[in-house]
């Protein structure tokens, strides 16, 4: 194996996915998918169908005993409702700088962790996740920023005695450049699953499904997870 992608079934790491094949090819890539607690399965499920797709190795692994003391929106332990806004709309309050309600605490920081044992047992060179810059603004989420990603280069490449490095290919690109990536190397977007609510289709007004809308309409297309 060469390369270990974080999957959690949504454009971003699907993307990452597609662009880890193209460099790898299928066979040397392994998806690593995440259970941490969320309220439902909808975006678990997306990511068994995108690794089929891709006929890629998927493993699966549940960490959410971490998480046993956040209260974040996102969680099923939690009684907080997911908001219904974007992202920006949610910093209002706090001066455009801060968390948001669906912010799961250092959740990036220990997947790449597991991420980055898993890469050193079966000799991946390099581990790929999705942060992009809208995910990082005002730092709705901390573990997508700039900063984040050189302190988590740094400690996954000495961590693993120089053996294993970690890349965001998008990190400093918005959502729509992502989608734009993702159509030129025909990532099945149809298969994934962003929306925070575990609902039969995406509720459309949650912070994630704001952001998708936007991203594919900037590039000129519907979203193809809306249709039929």
């Amino acid at each position: 194996m060469k390369a270990v992608v974080l999957l959690s079934g949504g454009v971003d790491s699907t993307t990452c996915l597609a662009v880890a094949i193209k460099r790898y090819s299928a066979d040397q890539v392994m998806a690593l998918t995440v259970y941490y607690g969320q309220k439902h399965a909808k975006e678990i499920e997306a990511a068994r169908k995108i690794a089929a797709f891709y006929k890629v190795r998927h493993v699966e692994q549940a960490l959410s005993s971490a998480f046993a003391f956040s209260d974040s929106s996102l969680l099923a332990s939690s009684e907080k409702s997911v908001p219904h806004a974007s992202y920006a709309e949610q910093l209002v309050g706090q001066g455009g700088e801060g968390t948001v309600e669906t912010y799961v605490p250092f959740r990036n920081g220990l997947f790449l962790a597991y991420a980055a044992a898993v890469a050193g047992s079966i000799g991946a060179e390099t581990i790929l996740y999705g942060a992009h810059a809208d995910d990082a603004a005002g730092s709705a989420y901390p573990d997508c920023t700039p900063a984040f990603f050189e302190a988590m280069c740094t400690a996954v490449y000495e961590g693993s005695g120089h053996a294993c490095t970690l890349e965001a290919p998008f990190l400093r690109k918005t959502k729509a450049d992502v989608v734009a990536a993702g159509l030129d190397l025909s990532a099945p977007y149809r298969l994934t699953w962003s929306c925070y609510e575990g609902r039969e289709k995406p509720c459309g007004r949650c912070g994630t499904c704001i952001d998708r809308a936007k991203a594919f309409a900037a590039n000129g297309i519907s979203d193809p997870a809306m249709e039929g």
